[in-house]
């Protein structure tokens, strides 16, 4: 299983949020730089960087930052958060990404993505399915559809898709353990699925049952940066 540590960015800042509010935020690092070349540093390969500013406004604002890290780093980095257009995919394709994050934009506007993954390759996206009691929840979690993650997955996965990662939104930042019973389910369906968990990861031993499950990726973040887990720690993995 592969670690893939997470920087959230808000003007620049190295954040992280309670449950995707943005009113309990807190900065812990004003250098997003520092940060990724101390996961480069302790062996971790992959980076999962969100432009939380771009997510709120609906336009990619933080491609910077990505050019930045991309460029000085030699992790392999995805990147979400105000992916609308094709002028935002321009931009983060040839600011360095390895792949581009797609979440809400896959449910509302579903034609738009299906061409993306014609034309560009279902290799270069990483699919977000946020979830809350098994239905996709889009919108910055406000808004919960009745989408049930299986069709989703079902869905998308039917047009070459294979990486996704699944988030549980009442777990994400609480720092009380990932949603195993969510994951075990999607793979119990899904079997060859690349599945990465996310939120909820607050100790090895979650990671460690989340390896267990089948998971071929688990994002931490909160964790790594209240010191729950070590970067040492995750050298094992």
């Amino acid at each position: 299983m592969e670690i893939i540590p997470a920087i959230d960015i808000i003007d620049g800042k190295c954040v992280r949020l309670t449950q995707g509010d943005y009113a309990q935020k807190t900065i812990y690092n004003e250098n997003p730089l520092e940060v990724a070349r101390q996961f480069e540093d302790a062996g971790l390969q992959r980076l999962h960087l969100v432009d939380l500013d771009g997510a709120r406004e609906g336009r990619v604002r933080n491609w910077k930052v990505l050019e930045t890290l991309s460029s000085k780093t030699s992790l392999k980095i995805d990147f979400g958060g105000g992916i609308k257009q094709e002028g935002d995919l321009y931009i983060v394709f040839n600011s360095g990404t390895a792949y581009a994050t797609i979440g809400s934009l896959a449910v509302r506007q579903e034609a738009l993505f299906t061409d993306w993954i014609k034309r560009y390759g279902a290799d270069r996206f990483l699919l977000g399915a946020d979830v809350k009691n098994e239905k996709i929840a889009i919108g910055g979690w406000l808004e919960i559809t009745d989408i049930w993650i299986y069709d989703f997955i079902e869905k998308y996965t039917s047009l070459g898709i294979r990486q996704i990662f699944c988030t549980d939104v009442s777990k994400d930042g609480k720092l009380e353990g990932p949603s195993l019973y969510l994951y075990r389910e999607v793979l119990r369906q899904f079997p060859d699925l690349h599945l990465i968990a996310s939120g909820g990861v607050s100790s090895l031993q979650d990671l460690d049952e989340l390896q267990k499950a089948g998971c071929l990726g688990a994002i931490v973040g909160k964790a790594i940066y209240e010191g729950r887990i070590t970067l040492k720690e995750l050298v094992r993995f």
